[in-house]
């Protein structure tokens, strides 16, 4: 079998497969898993993106903010071809393009460089404010973040400035799995529409709720999906 019908036979039920073949960084093993399958969704069903995409600058822009654990992330990469599946299991070596924390200029298909929190959430709304300045008015910006990086005060002044912007081109999806550190009242899809964005939250392993919050209408506003998923110490 070539490479190229080798990577187009992945399916969501490969993934664990390729995932157990990256070693060396087993304590952030939940913080990939909990990813798995909204990245899934979105690679799959959403994304307007592919190997042959990436300098494409109508394709959509996906930002893993949640770049530590970026297992379930590399996986899915090499399962829709944008990286040889060859290059897992040098996951984190010396030489390794695939490291703890992804790289923009090593890893194809990835659009930031992420791994401290905070940060990927307001680029999200730079890259959307870019994009319309451009006149480009078609592709989305996806983010994914963690749960715990809304206790990042640069995430709450993106979210802020977002909805009064009217960023409707941006999209964030909080995978929570209980891993805050401060309480956030009403729950985390309340702060976001008290920012004026469209929020939803849902089940994070539901593949058809993913996907249709993923895919609902918010025009004039950002949208905000909370995906739920089973707390960290489980």
């Amino acid at each position: 079998m070539s490479i190229t019908a080798e990577r187009a036979s992945h399916t969501y039920t490969d993934l664990p497969r390729l995932m157990g073949l990256m070693t060396g960084d087993e304590k952030h093993g939940p913080a990939a898993t909990s990813t798995l399958d909204v990245l899934w969704v979105l690679y799959d069903r959403v994304l307007r993106v592919g190997p042959q995409r990436m300098a494409d600058p109508e394709r959509d822009r996906f930002l893993l903010s949640k770049g530590h654990g970026p297992m379930a992330y590399y996986a899915v990469l090499a399962a829709k071809g944008f990286l040889p599946v060859e290059w897992l299991p040098e996951f984190g070596s010396y030489d390794s393009p695939l490291g703890h924390h992804p790289d923009r200029v090593l890893v194809p298909g990835a659009e930031i460089g992420s791994g401290s929190l905070g940060h990927g959430l307001p680029l999200a709304v730079g890259t959307a404010l870019g994009l319309r300045a451009q006149g480009l008015d078609e592709p989305s910006v996806w983010v994914l973040i963690g749960d715990a990086e809304l206790d990042e005060g640069s995430n709450h002044e993106a979210i802020a400035y977002a909805g009064p912007a009217g960023l409707d081109r941006l999209h964030t999806v909080v995978v929570d799995n209980a891993s805050a550190s401060h309480a956030l009242p009403g729950g985390i899809a309340a702060r976001f529409e008290a920012a004026g964005w469209s929020a939803e939250t849902v089940d994070g392993r539901d593949h058809e709720a993913l996907y249709a919050a993923f895919t609902a209408p918010h025009p004039g506003r950002p949208r905000v999906v909370v995906a739920r998923v089973e707390p960290k110490n489980i």
